[in-house]
């Protein structure tokens, strides 16, 4: 079945005067437009597409690469403000529709906001929602302490940032546990610090305790790499000079210094790191 909204690795059927026709295992084709078609195509390949509704409403594949997918979230600016609604810059031609009834706050042309992207059961288009709060869920929290994710920062609270888990949950990350800057859609990498019984996520962009210890270091590896083989940090230099340089914590550095000299990657001098 051929999934609106999203990839679909599909075969090449025939190619027609306006473009290539794919199709799934069931059966199903759909149109590749010829401006898509690249020109090393083979027929009974498979290709991988993404696959939307056009302007009249039909089933259509782009190779363009869309800012969101189905059920996901992205960081959108509005192109155009309607009689019902504002539609969403996301990559492909046709815009995404966020109807004023999904809007969390009244959009503006030219603005930023986070949207959910999913399939109208009534109308079986793909469209928009600043509501982001009702697609996200912690009733079925299954995660260990340490366990890589990926986040988008949402909005900043007075306790830190909350963030949007794997696109299913939400997370905070406080303010001590910031060691990079961190903006409105961001994305990165986390690590699950804590879930608490409430299963509400503790977010950190560095990894906890001893599994801290190697990506530090690397950390500070590569970044004398970048710096001819110096860095002018040392132990009494300040909290804010280490996370300015490297994004990380005081701490974090000086265990991540303590590897790379018990493993003789480093010197230490009183102005600071050097490769060996």
């Amino acid at each position: 079945m051929i999934k609106l909204g999203d990839y679909n690795t599909l075969r090449v059927l025939r190619s027609t005067s306006v473009g290539l026709f794919l199709g799934d295992e069931e059966g199903t084709e759909v149109l590749l437009p010829n401006k898509y078609v690249p020109e090393d195509f083979q027929i009974d390949a498979e290709m991988e597409v993404f696959c939307y509704l056009d302007n009249n409403e039909r089933p259509i594949a782009t190779t363009l690469k869309p800012h969101i997918v189905r059920n996901g979230f992205a960081f959108l600016k509005v192109a155009e403000v309607a009689d019902f609604g504002s539609f969403m810059e996301w990559g492909l031609e046709k815009h995404l529709l966020v109807p004023f009834r999904e809007q969390a706050q009244r959009m503006e042309e030219g603005n930023k906001y986070i949207v959910h992207c999913y399939l109208d059961e009534e109308t079986f288009r793909l469209v928009g929602s600043s509501r982001i709060n009702k697609f996200l869920s912690n009733e079925n929290v299954q995660y260990e302490v340490n366990d890589e994710v990926d986040i988008m920062a949402a909005r900043k609270t007075p306790l830190g940032w909350e963030v949007i888990v794997d696109d299913k949950h939400k997370g905070l990350i406080f303010d001590s546990d910031l060691f990079r800057p961190v903006a409105v859609g961001s994305r990165m990498k986390g690590f699950v610090k804590n879930v608490r019984d409430d299963n509400k996520i503790d977010i950190s962009l560095q990894p906890i305790g001893a599994k801290m210890l190697e990506p530090t270091a690397k950390i500070i590896y590569d970044k004398l790499q970048q710096n001819n083989g110096f860095l002018p940090l040392h132990d009494k230099s300040s909290p804010d000079e280490i996370q300015k340089e490297l994004h990380l914590s005081k701490k974090a550095f000086k265990k991540g210094v303590g590897i790379l000299y018990r493993q003789r990657k480093i010197t230490i001098q009183e102005d600071g790191i050097s490769l060996i």
